[in-house]
Formats: C-alpha cells, sequence, structure tokens
C-alpha cells in the first residue's frame, strides 16, 4: 500500500461480526476500518423462539459491542426483524414486542435490516410495523432487498417507505445493483452495495459502478457473515478504486463518509467516538469473560495505572 492508502480510514456499515472471529478484528485494523455496524440478521438456521431473539440482541448491544472495542474498532448496530423470520408469524409478532426496548439502547443507530426476501404477505405486514415504529421512535431505516427479483423488489420497497411517509434521505437500500441503483438515487435514498467475493456485487463491478454512477450517497460495505465472505472488502474495493483511477474523493465518499453521513443522523454514531478512543484494556472483563486465551493482553499508556474495568 502507499503513503495515501495507508492513512485512509474506512467504515463497514454492514457486516455481521457475531459470525467473525478475532483474527478478522485484528486484519480489519490494520486495514484501517475504524467502525463497524451490525444488523440484526438470522442464524441461518430458523429461530425457535422470542428468547432466542432476545439473547441475541442484547449480544449485539453488549458482548460485541464491548468485543470490537477491545481491538479497536467502534462498534453499532441496527436492530430489527429480519425479513425471512418475519414469515413466522407468532415468532415475529413476539419479537415486535421486544424492539422498542433494544432499538433505544446505546448504539442502535437505525432498524434495520427490514424488508423483503421471498415478498410474502408475512414480509409486507412486518415490514410495514417496523417502519411505523421507525417513525415513532424517529429513526433512521436500513432496508435488505430481495436477492430474487431484485428490481421488483427493491422498486416495491421504496413504495412503501414512501407510502408511509418516511424521508428517503433517512433511509438506506441495501444489496444494490447496476439494475436498481439509479432509481434508488433518484428517488432520494442511500444506495448501499454488499459486496461478497462470487455473488451479489463483486469490488471489479463496483468500481465501474462508482465510475458510471458518481460517489454521491453510495456506499460501500461486505456483509461479512458466517458464509464465504470478506470482512475486508471495504478497504480492498478501495484499493481496486484508486487503481483503476476512482479519485482518492469518491473513494473517501464511499469508504467512509457517505456512511458516516447517513448513520450520524441517528445521534449515534459520531466521528469523534474513534478519532478520540478511550484506551485499550484487554484486562478488561464482560460478564466475567475475557477475549484472551492465555495471551499478554494489549493496555495502551493511559490505561496502565487504572484498575482494570469490570462489565457486568
Amino acid at each position: 500500500m502507499n503513503a495515501m492508502e495507508n492513512e485512509m480510514k474506512f467504515i463497514d456499515p454492514h457486516i455481521h461480526m457475531n459470525a467473525r472471529t478475532t483474527d478478522d478484528y485484528e486484519r480489519m485494523v490494520e486495514a484501517g476500518i475504524v467502525a463497524v455496524i451490525e444488523p440484526a440478521f438470522w442464524l441461518g438456521q430458523p429461530r425457535t423462539n422470542v428468547g432466542s431473539y432476545t439473547d441475541y440482541l442484547s449480544t449485539l448491544v453488549g458482548f460485541e459491542r464491548f468485543r470490537a472495542a477491545q481491538f479497536g474498532i467502534r462498534h453499532y448496530c441496527t436492530i430489527g426483524l429480519n425479513s425471512k423470520e418475519a414469515n413466522n408469524q407468532e415468532l415475529a409478532e413476539a419479537v415486535m414486542e421486544i424492539l422498542p426496548l433494544y432499538l433505544q439502547k446505546e448504539g442502535v443507530v437505525a432498524v434495520g435490516e427490514i424488508g423483503y426476501d421471498d415478498q410474502t404477505a408475512l414480509e409486507d405486514r412486518f415490514f410495514r410495523e417496523q417502519l411505523e415504529l421507525a417513525k415513532e421512535l424517529d429513526m433512521l431505516v436500513m432496508v435488505h432487498t430481495p436477492h430474487r427479483d431484485k428490481k421488483q423488489g427493491t422498486y416495491r420497497s421504496m413504495d412503501v417507505i414512501l407510502e408511509h411517509g418516511l424521508d428517503p434521505s433517512r433511509v438506506t437500500i441495501d444489496h444494490n445493483n447496476e439494475e436498481t441503483v439509479q432509481e434508488v438515487l433518484d428517488r432520494g435514498f442511500w444506495a448501499a452495495f454488499t459486496l461478497y467475493p462470487k455473488t451479489k456485487m463483486g469490488n471489479e463491478r463496483m468500481v465501474e459502478v462508482v465510475r458510471k454512477f458518481g460517489s454521491e450517497r453510495i456506499i460501500v460495505d461486505s456483509s461479512a457473515d458466517w458464509g464465504m465472505s470478506d470482512p475486508l472488502a471495504v478497504p480492498k474495493t478501495a484499493r481496486l478504486m484508486l487503481e483503476r483511477g476512482i479519485s482518492a474523493d469518491a473513494v473517501h465518499k464511499t469508504c467512509y463518509a457517505n456512511a458516516l453521513a447517513m448513520y450520524g443522523q441517528s445521534g449515534q454514531f459520531n466521528e469523534s467516538d474513534w478519532l478520540n478512543p478511550l484506551p485499550i484494556d484487554q484486562r478488561t472483563l464482560f460478564e466475567g469473560n475475557s477475549v484472551l486465551r492465555g495471551q499478554t493482553p494489549r493496555v495502551d499508556e493511559e490505561s496502565a495505572e487504572q484498575d482494570p474495568l469490570i462489565i457486568r
């Protein structure tokens, strides 16, 4: 990497760190990632009861936030009922009862990721209910667009959002491709792109999207999860954009500044959080748990003379 690349900072505003390892956090820090947003997600297998959701959402606002900080990354999240599990009506109704509690926790920047998967009647019902919840709590929204019938599902998502009276400048439409981006931008939404190694949007295609559509309201993220995915997709794509002649300003916007502008509207996502971070003290425990397994703890100089922090 050249000097410019070494100085760049990145935000990954859609990554499922609960499914990643501490090695990923270390590599992400080395690559320049300073902050992440983790959307509530499905587990890969169906949840059987609302208690599973309660524990998972508690992890997003609790332990995962702690774990990221132990490696120097600021962790935020979005909270919502995902579209796949909206099709389990009994579960979905129970989840809707607990969402307001978690949406008002520290570090929660939006309702999300919500939207459509198979575009069923139940998905539509709970998408609309969560949009109304976002209005009630004056919150931003992150939308999951379907992997099948993407164009129709994306347009339908925007129609419903506007029908419910939400301001498109406070909504991210994610999982875009070349076929959907222009309409998303024309309607005033933020257009995010999830970069997977073999599916969705690869980083070479992302370069051409920025070349064609510009950098205004376009956001790059990895959506890395428990499947084949890359937690370094954002810095890798930034590097490729620079190599392919995209301006440093456009790279900065799409891989950092636009995410900050969008989610900064929440009042929870502040650049000062990572530009002026608290010192790292890996002696710290969370409910008695440490990220260490016999390693020498990292203790930044400002923390060295303080007692270890115990988080309960």
